[in-house]
């Protein structure tokens, strides 16, 4: 379904060195600039001329969002922070394994060395339909060419589709969000500092979007505070290949434990909506209760309810239960099913 084009539209590169030279290219161009951390999603939409700005805003060159710093609760890390460096840094490794195992999950060594943890959560959709020019409700069309009888949908929305059933395809996002998250973006107004579950958007809120940066917004540092600090965590991916490839879903948890019991919990998935989920209902359901198989099942059930699939991808029901049964019961004593 690729179509292969022509060379790169032409467009002016600005490679400021500091976030106020790059604010003001943003201001001053809005919704005809295009931010380029990594690059690796950014050229995948020029290279097809799909995607045409007047000017190319490079971060690579402010230092100011590259690196991990040690705050008074917790750290903060640069947007521009490569995934390999978020990997590595022992703090992280240490305290705030979830991240690295989340971030670690991601595409190849590689593309690890290059992306960057802004890019990683602010990626587009993966939808081929829409990647490849089709006019889709995404990219200002009439309807979604996924979601058709004859469509190839096997990558797609279980929940809260509204015309569009295109997925997130993060993988650190779930790890932030269970572990409390906060985003800080560089606006004409100043610094707004979301949660990380409030930086993310279905189609119900704006379907050419999956975060809320808007023209002219940048997205400068990911804050995680020190609540969730050495908690049990737990990360899985599931994929079609080991390297590389998008999720077809994840989890991510953070949990205290009381004794045997769930004290505290935050629960995360991804691939199962156009935004990543938290599960609010499923950390209810479980605080309280024994961390065990029993426990996690129960959860399972709850995290599905009100799924719809698609023709080709009602495997993520059961896939998407069994990962948050994992999540909660722990592997040793979770049993696939479906």
């Amino acid at each position: 379904m690729a179509v292969i084009r022509d060379v790169m539209p032409a467009f002016e590169l600005v490679q400021p060195t500091s976030i106020a030279d790059a604010q003001k290219v943003l201001q001053d161009y809005q919704a005809d600039a295009w931010i380029m951390a990594g690059g690796l999603d950014s050229f995948d939409w020029l290279k097809d001329r799909i995607k045409r700005p007047k000017v190319l805003v490079d971060l690579s060159g402010i230092a100011e969002l590259r690196g991990v710093r040690i705050t008074a609760d917790g750290v903060e890390i640069g947007a521009m922070t490569t995934l390999t460096e978020v990997v590595k840094h022992p703090v992280i490794r240490e305290k705030y394994s979830l991240l690295a195992d989340g971030a670690e999950a991601a595409a190849s060594p590689q593309i690890r060395n290059q992306g960057t943890i802004g890019g990683n959560v602010t990626q587009d959709a993966r939808c081929w339909y829409y990647r490849a020019g089709w006019p889709c409700y995404r990219a200002g069309g009439n309807m979604c060419y996924a979601d058709t009888p004859t469509a190839r949908n096997r990558e797609h929305a279980i929940l809260h589709a509204d015309r569009c059933v295109a997925v997130n395809p993060s993988d650190s996002a779930p790890a932030l969000i269970a572990l409390d998250a906060k985003f800080v973006i560089r606006t004409s107004k100043g610094d707004r500092i979301v949660d990380a579950e409030d930086y993310f958007i279905g189609p119900d809120i704006d379907i050419t979007r999956l975060h809320i940066l808007k023209p002219g917004d940048l997205l400068a540092a990911i804050r995680i505070p020190s609540t969730w600090a050495g908690a049990r965590f737990y990360f899985e991916k599931v994929r079609d290949r080991n390297v590389w490839d998008f999720p077809l879903l994840n989890v991510a948890s953070a949990m205290r434990l009381s004794g045997d019991r769930i004290e505290s919990i935050r629960i995360a998935v991804n691939g199962a909506a156009a935004r990543p989920l938290r599960l609010k209902a499923v950390e209810d359901s479980v605080r309280g209760k024994p961390a065990i198989a029993s426990t996690g099942e129960m959860a399972g059930n709850l995290a599905v309810q009100g799924a719809i699939p698609l023709q080709f991808n009602a495997y993520k029901i059961p896939l998407m239960r069994n990962l948050v049964k994992r999540a909660i019961g722990g592997v040793e004593e979770a049993r696939w099913v479906s």
